[in-house]
């Protein structure tokens, strides 16, 4: 680690939210001759490439300079009072918990604008209408980068919530404008859930700040819910928890997510999965548990039903969709698998234990990672065969895919492992500790309840791996046929865009210390009221 000052720890942290957005604006504007190369289309995607590539540099640089003998404090951090009559402050600030989420978003954005660079002549940057495509195309993903570091590096609930907010518009216009079929619908059911559940989250989150006398995240989490009544805290806990909820998604209020996956480009996918879907879980983490811990009390085991309901369902879809004769769409099941992913999330946070926290925090990365690959390579199938029905990958003349492109089949089936939770690699750890943490729940849950969560949890965990070994087994197996497509396997540009996912699922599933290190002090500190 590196020794920087804390004033240049400020300047990184708000280079990291603000830098995204000027590149943003600069995306619309004409290149400088010198800059254009062999097409303006091609400029604009390689000044996507070099923002991102420069907010993750200080991403990383930020990471390093880091205090991590002291990951429950936070740090870099800034309070500028932004407005006086509500006592609203521009504060961000990073700790143990929101650190690895800002680098995984910076990293995911960059290797997202790789990828694009590098596919600007194929179907995924194809424009759907007349307009400057690559441009909005660009300008939307910083964006979208910028509203996502942001959710993770505020400390005030006005903040938040409009950060929270900011990503829904450029996602809209990625699913609807570069997305495959039913892209409008899927596009609209995407805006309108979040839109209806994010309107109930802020009155909770009035509720809380109108009722404290403060919008600070940091002075909430420190009073620790004392200075709310415990009719308040519920109330405030089931209007912030329904908007947290959908972005989550949590079942039943999932239904928007398979279609938006189905529909929205590779890159959406990616970020979709990888980025967006954390926002939900890191504001019950963040503002849920440590403010109104008594609302959380009276929730919490309904928030583990909803959870452990989540992973049979989504566990269920999956293995429907992946039967022969079924037409089942890959993405659409790896969509679905997130459902039930982001169940073990939910159901270690229900258990409000530093284990069952820390394992939900886990997961939460270790699902970007794998669930970001998986949506890469479906992509890629995607764009070699022209479908991602899996009937047709499956059939006579589709992917074999250990036999055409075995670099190819390896990856997908190392991911898909990877999901399932094998040992050793990034995706065990927090599955594994969100049931420890709910096989022995906080005082006052109900432990019988919770030990019955757990065993549906354990019935989730072999469905899933009975899903994805089909699907491996049905995609990557099979000989290589006669009159089969000539078959292309992993590109240069591909493997600089994945490696690095393969790379760190592998480091954090064979050293989850450097993970739980830096989450695990501050969870410690949070649902202790603010004391270390």
């Amino acid at each position: 680690m590196i020794d920087i000052s804390e004033s240049v720890m400020q300047f990184l942290l708000a280079f990291i939210v603000v830098v995204p957005l000027i590149g943003a604006v600069a995306a619309l504007l004409p290149a400088p001759p010198g800059l254009k190369g062999k097409s303006p289309e091609q400029a604009v995607l390689r000044h996507g490439v070099t923002v991102t590539g420069v907010i993750l540099l200080a991403a990383i640089v930020l990471a390093l300079g880091f205090d991590h003998g002291h990951p429950s404090r936070m740090q870099a951090t800034t309070d500028i009072q932004w407005i006086p009559a509500l006592n609203v402050h521009i504060h961000l600030g990073i700790d143990g918990i929101s650190l690895p989420l800002l680098v995984l978003t910076a990293l995911l954005t960059f290797l997202c604008a790789l990828y694009s660079y590098f596919k600007q002549r194929h179907d995924g940057l194809t424009p759907r209408a007349p307009g400057p495509d690559p441009k909005a195309f660009v300008a939307l993903l910083l964006v979208l980068e910028s509203g996502t570091l942001a959710t993770f590096a505020v400390l005030d609930l006005v903040l938040f919530f409009l950060a929270f907010e900011m990503v829904l518009i450029p996602m809209y216009f990625l699913i609807a404008r570069w997305g495959g079929a039913q892209r409008t619908a899927a596009a609209w059911k995407f805006i309108l859930y979040t839109l209806l559940g994010s309107v109930v989250m802020l009155l909770g989150l009035l509720l809380i700040g109108l009722k404290a006398g403060t919008f600070d995240m940091v002075a909430l989490a420190t009073d620790n819910g004392r200075g709310l009544t415990t009719s308040v805290q519920v109330i405030a806990v089931l209007a912030i928890g329904i908007g947290l909820a959908v972005k989550t998604p949590m079942f039943p209020l999932h239904s928007w997510l398979p279609d938006a996956h189905t529909a929205a480009p590779t890159v959406g996918s990616v970020l979709l999965a990888g980025v967006l879907l954390k926002m939900g879980t890191y504001g019950f983490v963040r503002i849920v548990l440590p403010i109104a811990p008594h609302g959380m009390h009276t929730f919490a085991p309904y928030l583990a039903a909803f959870a452990v309901a989540g992973i049979i369902y989504g566990s269920l879809a999956c293995l429907s969709l992946a039967r022969e004769g079924n037409k089942g769409d890959l993405k659409r099941l790896i969509a679905y698998s997130s459902v039930g992913h982001m169940g073990f999330v939910l159901l270690g946070i229900a258990s409000m234990t530093p284990t069952g926290v820390n394992g939900a925090l886990f997961a939460n990365v270790a699902h970007g990672l794998i669930t970001g690959l998986l949506f890469f390579l479906v992509g890629a199938l995607k764009d070699r065969y022209g479908t991602a029905d899996l009937d047709t990958l499956a059939g006579a003349t589709g992917a074999a895919l250990y036999g055409r492109a075995p670099r190819l089949g390896g990856l997908l089936a190392f991911a898909a492992v990877a999901s399932l939770g094998l040992p050793g690699l990034a995706g065990f750890w927090g599955e594994m500790l969100s049931m420890f943490g709910a096989f022995d729940p906080a005082p006052g849950l109900s432990r019988p309840a919770f030990l019955t969560f757990v065993a549906i949890a354990a019935l989730g965990t072999l469905l899933t791996a009975a899903y994805l070994l089909v699907v491996v087994r049905r995609v990557c197996m099979g000989g290589k046929p006669a009159e089969g497509p000539v078959l292309a396997d992993i590109q240069g540009y591909e493997f600089a865009a994945w490696s690095p996912l393969v790379a760190l699922t592998v480091l954090a599933g064979l050293w989850p210390a450097v993970l739980l290190g830096l989450t695990d002090p501050a969870v410690q500190k949070l649902l202790a009221g603010g004391k270390s």
